[in-house]
């Protein structure tokens, strides 16, 4: 697993604890890697993706409200929520090629929620990606 994939699942965790149980973004970070052992590379990189998307919470769940068809924010699992939060605040970023985002989304979905969410993220973050670009 490479470094950046693995922030990514760092991240994509902290933004799950986040919302389990809110609290300072800073002092959430002091907590998980208190148990989560990385380098410093992938923890900057995880801590970057997961402040970013955490201050753009409000932005992303827009986002998924607007294109998740047939389904309440509520309704989508707490975990898909932190996964699509993540892959949308990336995709809004740029700094990463939306196929890469997209792809990294997917594994995380299948590793810690179910393969019907994969497909779900899937779809859902290339609307996002499309509605993204600029014509």
């Amino acid at each position: 697993m490479s470094l950046r994939t693995k922030a990514r699942e760092y991240a994509m965790q902290m933004l799950f604890q986040s919302e389990m149980s809110p609290q300072d973004a800073k002092k959430l970070e002091e907590k998980f890697w208190k148990s989560a052992k990385a380098s410093d590379t992938t923890r900057e990189f995880a801590n970057a993706l997961f402040e970013g998307a955490a201050k753009e919470v409000a932005t992303a769940d827009e986002a998924i409200a607007k294109h998740a068809v047939d389904w309440k924010l509520e309704r989508i699992a707490a975990i898909d929520r932190a996964i699509l939060r993540l892959g949308i605040y990336e995709l809004r970023q740029g700094e990463t090629p939306a196929r890469v985002v997209i792809n990294e989304s997917v594994e995380l979905a299948k590793r810690f929620s179910s393969q019907e969410s994969s497909a779900f993220v899937n779809g859902l973050l290339d609307t996002v990606r499309k509605s993204l670009i600029k014509i």
